[in-house]
C-alpha cells in the first residue's frame, strides 16, 4: 500500500503540537516575548518566568534603573548559555540576552528588557561551571583558570591556598570575574600592575552567534581584545586565565592628609612614577580621596582613622573645606619585614602632607584586600546597602585636574553641599593599559580616576543624579576630555564620542561577533539606535 504523504505530514504536525502542548502544560505560565519553541529545548528546564525570578534580576546595585526580562536562565552548564544564544541567533526574531554576575552594575547595564537574563551565579552551584584551578606552565608561570561566574573573593582564597594571588584587584571583591573583565577592573593597584584586563592570558567566550571560542593574544586575538573592556557587547566570558604571583603575607597601610591640592597630586604622581613590577621599592597600592564636612572621615569603605583623632581631622576639614587623603600600601613577607619600614621612609622623603596627620596600620594581605567587606556588612545590618547608588566614575586627563578641582570640587560639589559619600581621586599610568582592548581612557600618559560613590534615599537620588549631570556639563563646557568608567549614555552620538578613534573598530567587532546585536542591551550602545 502506497504511503499518503499528506497523511504523514498531518501525523507529524499533530505529534509536534501535542508535544509542545504537553510541555506548555507542565511549565510555568509562559511569556509572549519569547518563541514558544524555546520550551522544547534542553536548557528550558533552567528557564524561569516566575515573578520572583523576574524581580531578582530587574534591578541592580544602582537601584535606579528597573527593567523586567521575559525570562531568567539559571544555567547548569556553559552549554546552556551557548544553546540559549544559538537559539536566539537562529530565530527569525532574535531576543536579547544579558549576563548578570553579582548584580553590581549601577545603571541597568546587565538588564535585558523583554529578553533573557543569564544568572551566571547559578554556575557556581554546578560542577559544570569552570570553578577555580591553579596551574603552572614554563611560558606563563603560575596562573588560575577561573570561571566567569566566580567572585574575586573566592579567587583570592583559592589561589592563596597555593601561596599565590592575582596582582590587580578591585576595591570590592564580591564582584564576578566576567563582570570586572567586561569593564576593566581598577583600584589602587592599577598604577603598577595595570587594570585586571591587563592580567589575563586567555579566555573562553560564548559569542553572539552562540559559538564557544577560546581566545588569547595569539589565538582569535580580535575576540580577545574586543571582550576585554568590551562592556559585554561581543560575548559572555565563561573562563579567564589570570596571571598569578607569589602572595605576600602582610601589608603596611597608610593614610596622609593634605590641605593643598597641588601638593597632594604632585606627591601622588611622584609615587606612581616608581611602577615597575620588579621594582622592590615601589608601592603596591595608591589611591586618594576627599574629606568634606558633609561626610565623616571614616566611611563604609574602611574605618581607618582612630576615633580619638576624628575631632582634630574635622577641625582641619572645617578650616580648609576640603582635605585630600593620600592612601598607600606596601606588601611584605618574612623576607622583607626587616626592610619594609626603611623602604617606606625613603619613599616618603620630601612628601608634603600636613604635619601630624600620617596614620598607619599593619594588617594581613587578605584583610587589606577585603577591607570593604566589613563596611558592607554594617550597611546591610542597618538596611542601608540596598538603596539607590547614583554613582559617577570618570577618567580625567592630568593636564586638567586643576580646572576640575576648582570647577567641580569647589564651585559645584562644595556649594551643593549634598555629597556625603566617598569621593575618590587618584592617578594611573597609561602605559599599563593595552590600547588594543576595548576599554577607553584619556590620551595622556598620566590620567586620574574620579569616583563619586553616592548613596541616597529612594526619594532624593535625583539630586545626586542632577549633580552628576552638571559635572558632565561643566567638563563639556570647559573642554575637559573626560571618559566615563562604567559609562552610561543615552544616545548614539554620546557613545561615538566616548569611543572616539576606537568607535569604528568597536562597531566592526560588534558586526563580527554579535551581528544581530543581541548581547548586553542594557548598555544601550546599539540597541537604542
Amino acid at each position: 500500500m502506497a504511503e499518503n504523504p499528506t497523511f504523514t505530514i498531518c501525523l507529524m504536525a499533530i505529534f509536534f503540537i501535542t508535544r509542545l502542548a504537553s510541555t506548555l502544560g507542565k511549565s510555568k505560565p509562559w511569556t509572549g516575548f519569547l518563541p514558544p519553541q524555546i520550551q522544547t529545548l534542553d536548557f528550558a528546564r533552567n528557564l524561569h518566568v516566575e515573578p520572583d525570578a523576574i524581580k531578582s534580576v530587574s534591578s541592580d546595585y544602582g537601584n535606579i534603573v528597573h527593567e523586567n526580562p521575559a525570562a531568567v536562565l539559571y544555567p547548569s552548564s556553559i552549554e546552556d548559555i551557548r544553546s540559549l544564544i544559538k537559539f536566539s541567533y537562529n530565530n527569525y526574531t532574535p531576543f536579547t540576552v544579558a549576563a548578570r554576575g553579582h548584580g553590581h552594575s549601577v545603571g541597568g547595564q546587565a538588564m535585558a528588557s523583554n529578553g533573557v537574563v543569564v544568572d551566571m551565579m547559578s554556575l557556581r552551584n554546578h560542577k559544570n561551571g569552570t570553578g577555580i584551578t591553579v596551574s603552572k606552565c614554563p611560558s606563563l608561570g603560575f596562573y588560575a583558570d577561573v570561571g566567569g561566574e566566580q567572585l574575586w573573593i573566592d579567587v583570592l582564597h583559592s589561589t592563596m591556598e597555593h601561596g599565590f594571588a592575582p596582582v590587580s584587584w578591585t576595591d570590592y571583591l564580591y564582584l564576578s570575574v566576567g563582570g570586572t573583565l567586561s569593564n576593566a577592573g581598577i583600584s589602587g593597584t592599577t598604577f603598577r600592575y595595570g587594570p585586571q584586563i591587563s592580567n589575563v592570558y586567555e579566555m573562553d567566550v560564548v559569542t553572539g552567534k552562540g559559538e564557544l571560542v577560546t581566545c588569547s593574544s595569539h589565538t582569535n586575538s580580535e575576540l580577545f581584545y574586543a571582550v576585554l573592556g568590551g562592556l559585554g557587547q561581543f560575548g559572555i566570558i565563561t573562563r579567564a586565565r589570570i596571571a598569578l604571583e607569589p602572595a605576600p603575607k602582610r601589608v603596611k597601610w597608610m593614610r596622609m592628609l593634605y590641605s593643598d591640592f597641588s601638593a597632594f597630586t604632585r606627591d601622588q604622581e611622584r609615587l606612581i612614577s616608581i611602577n615597575g613590577r620588579k621594582q622592590k621599592n615601589a608601592l603596591d597600592y595608591l589611591e586618594g580621596s576627599l574629606l568634606m564636612a558633609q561626610g565623616p572621615p571614616n566611611n563604609w569603605r574602611s574605618s581607618f582613622f582612630p576615633s580619638s583623632d576624628i575631632p582634630k581631622i574635622m577641625s582641619l576639614v572645617t578650616q580648609h573645606a576640603i582635605i585630600y587623603c593620600l592612601e598607600v600600601a606596601k606588601y611584605y613577607d618574612e623576607g622583607t619585614r626587616h626592610t619594609v619600614d626603611k623602604d617606606l621612609q625613603q619613599l616618603f622623603k620630601g612628601l608634603s602632607f600636613a604635619a601630624g596627620f600620617k596614620y598607619e596600620k599593619d594588617v594581613s594581605f587578605v584583610d587589606f584586600l577585603n577591607r570593604v567587606r566589613s563596611g558592607e556588612q554594617k550597611l546591610h545590618s542597618q538596611g542601608l546597602w540596598d538603596v539607590p547608588h547614583p554613582w559617577l566614575n570618570l577618567f580625567l586627563p592630568k593636564s586638567r585636574i586643576l580646572d576640575f578641582n576648582k570647577g567641580v570640587f569647589h564651585d559645584l560639589v562644595l556649594k551643593r553641599n549634598i555629597t556625603t559619600g566617598v569621593v575618590l581621586f587618584y592617578p594611573m599610568n597609561r602605559k599599563k593599559w593595552d590600547d588594543k582592548m576595548s576599554a577607553v581612557i584619556p590620551e595622556e600618559d598620566i590620567f586620574y580616576t574620579v569616583g563619586f560613590l553616592h548613596s541616597s534615599g529612594f526619594n532624593d537620588w535625583q539630586a545626586y543624579d542632577h549633580q552628576n549631570k552638571d559635572i558632565l556639563k561643566f567638563c563639556d563646557k570647559a573642554g575637559i576630555e573626560i571618559k566615563q568608567y562604567l559609562p552610561r549614555y543615552s544616545s548614539n552620538k554620546e557613545w561615538i564620542n566616548h569611543f572616539g578613534s576606537k568607535w569604528r573598530n568597536f562597531r566592526e567587532r560588534k558586526a563580527q561577533f554579535d551581528p544581530k546585536m543581541m548581547l548586553s542591551p542594557g548598555q544601550r550602545i546599539f540597541n537604542d539606535m
